[in-house]
């Protein structure tokens, strides 16, 4: 039925935009034996549910298209749930309702009594003082930027590190019409590790067959791959199978109301090791720039003339998270239960990235494919996620970036680490026309605050910057700024630590990119300069949520938990205040605050 011994996939990628010769690249999809049939297994456990993804090679006629999980007692293997084998995409899941998150379990996937797949099931690590994350993103193919070669460097680091969650932010698969070949080959490449830790996937444009994603909504088929009129190209059903295999093994979605055009969604929050995320899709709803601004440039999302006003890009209607995603955030800074910091998880970042796009002789002035644009999205996104002090991590750029955002004044929102492609097909660089200002003197030129193309306020820390192009194809993982991130959140001192590693390294011994690492505090993730202050909280019990309220406005100015037992609310308005101090039946309110700009009252909370 099913039993291919080659698939050679022909894919014509974006080296057009760039001015690179088109490349042909081959997918295979082995013959493998029966006790073979299971590639990688792929899970989550949230809210002691836990939920798992495997994927399968071609089965031959008659075999099952059925599976079991089953987990070792000590004794024998015992069966825990069954699922079917779904096709197109060979993926089987399943979800085991009141999961013991508190121990860790060796589990393995049964295929027929035939094929076996072992993997454990982490404990969660919320008795732990940090939690890491390792993040990914761009795992391009072709020779020329090193795409061919094995990632056993990063499977050995990433089992050195031991993280607690492992993050892939997109472009898992450049072969645009064949998702489930390029599947198996990242399973073959990374389910070594994917199979024994927590992992979040989230797919990008390349992953669902397209040059760039304006989801528009659903609204709207493109008559490209290149997508820039909005919606989706490939069919329904194809990105679909590419969301089934990807991203259905994450936490439920916070509103599966699918799109217009059926296709689903995945934005959702996942608590973990006492750190609450938020996984967003901030393409999906994203309007398509074509018809929309004028062109200035090749493509309708490539800005080369610098003579445009980029507020003029700031179109009315205009869209990128879109109001179901923002109602999310909303009700998500909020919700403190279990979490003791906020991490964001997008495809990319909030503004333009990189300056130097493909070659250093290319300057682009805007590239409306990044979440800089359209402006007043992006604001009313920080505005959302800083309220709950929320530290980003993305990808997409191509280039590992640590930035803080601003939306008014520089550094008034959160802090992002944008991390490098695992290999990058198309170099970018951070290389401002002028030097950043107000960088501290051990600073290059190039940090600083800056505004992107689109005139968002941005301060930039760290760039990995790639060597300069005339040695790229000698050494195209070293010179083309390839790696990984890590991220370290220290629940017991609220820093948040980024690391930013090459390829071909070893994280127990060489150096990190220049610039990192890089140390914050969760509070600079609302780096909004405060205008007063209300009393400072000497509660009767440490750690709790704290919500404060601008009774003038009834706007939630932020939530967050406090750290130890005092904490003073910093505010941006001399008004009147209330703040909710605890969780549930427990809740203290406090009505009537005054802010000050000189406060010295102390107030005791008894909880």
């Amino acid at each position: 039925m099913k039993k291919l011994a080659e698939l050679i996939v022909s894919v014509q990628l974006l080296f057009f935009w760039s001015g690179l010769p088109a490349q042909n690249s081959i997918v295979q999809i082995p013959d493998v034996a029966p006790e073979d049939r299971i590639c990688f297994p792929m899970y989550t456990v949230h809210d002691q549910v836990l939920k798992m993804t495997v994927l399968f090679y071609p089965l031959d006629t008659h075999e099952p298209l059925e599976t079991q999980l089953e987990q070792w007692t000590g004794e024998k293997w015992d069966k825990i749930a069954e699922a079917k084998i779904v096709y197109p995409g060979y993926t089987a899941h399943f979800r085991v309702e009141n999961w013991d998150d508190t121990r860790e379990v060796r589990y393995r996937v049964n295929h027929n009594n035939t094929a076996f797949e072992e993997g454990i099931i982490r404990k969660n690590p919320e008795e732990k003082d940090e939690v890491v994350v390792a993040a990914f993103t761009c795992n391009a193919i072709s020779p020329e930027h090193g795409g061919d070669l094995p990632r056993t460097d990063i499977i050995e680091n990433i089992k050195r590190i031991k993280p607690d969650v492992l993050f892939f932010s997109g472009d898992q698969v450049y072969h645009h019409c064949y998702h489930y070949a390029a599947w198996l080959k990242f399973g073959q490449d990374f389910g070594s590790i994917i199979r024994d830790y927590p992992t979040i996937c989230i797919p990008d444009d390349h992953d669902i067959g397209q040059y760039n994603i304006w989801g528009n909504g659903g609204k709207g088929v493109p008559s490209s791959k290149h997508g820039d009129e909005g919606g989706y190209y490939m069919p329904v059903e194809y990105v679909k199978e590419v969301e089934r295999a990807q991203t259905s093994h994450l936490p439920d979605p916070y509103d599966p109301t699918p799109l217009s055009n059926g296709l689903g969604v995945y934005y959702t929050d996942y608590t973990w090791g006492g750190i609450s995320f938020a996984i967003l899709e901030d393409r999906k709803f994203k309007s398509g720039p074509r018809g929309l601004v004028p062109q200035k440039g090749p493509r309708p999302d490539h800005y080369t003339n610098a003579d445009y006003d980029p507020q003029a890009l700031d179109v009315s209607g205009a869209k990128l998270l879109g109001d179901r995603q923002l109602d999310f955030l909303r009700i998500w800074t909020t919700d403190w239960a279990d979490a003791e910091m906020k991490v964001v998880l997008s495809q990319t970042i909030f503004a333009g990235g990189a300056h130097l796009h493909g070659h250093e002789a290319t300057r682009l002035y805007a590239d409306l494919d990044s979440n800089g644009w359209p402006q007043t999205g992006r604001n009313k996104a920080l505005r959302e996620i800083r309220k709950g002090f929320g530290f980003m991590i993305g990808g997409d750029q191509h280039l590992g970036t640590v930035m803080q955002h601003g939306i008014d004044d520089w550094g008034d929102a959160g802090y992002s680490f944008c991390v490098p492609a695992i290999a990058n097909l198309y170099p970018r660089w951070w290389h401002p026309l002028t030097p950043g200002q107000n960088r501290r003197a051990d600073q290059p030129w190039y940090t600083g605050d800056h505004k992107d193309g689109f005139g968002n306020k941005v301060t930039l820390y760290a760039a990995a910057n790639p060597d300069t192009v005339t040695k790229i194809v000698d050494s195209p993982l070293d010179t083309r700024s390839a790696g990984f991130g890590v991220v370290t959140l220290n629940k017991k001192t609220r820093q948040i630590t980024m690391d930013c590693w090459r390829r071909n390294t070893e994280v127990t011994r060489d150096e990190q990119y220049p610039g990192w690492p890089v140390t914050i505090s969760q509070e600079d993730n609302y780096g909004r300069r405060p205008k007063a202050f209300l009393p400072v909280l000497q509660m009767s019990l440490p750690d709790q949520v704290i919500q404060v309220v601008n009774e003038a406005t009834e706007e939630i100015v932020y939530t967050i938990r406090a750290r130890g037992d005092q904490y003073q609310p910093r505010v941006f308005s001399e008004s009147l205040y209330t703040l909710r101090i605890g969780e549930g039946k427990t809740m203290k309110v406090l009505k009537g605050l005054e802010a000050k700009l000189k406060q010295k009252r102390k107030l005791k909370v008894e909880l």
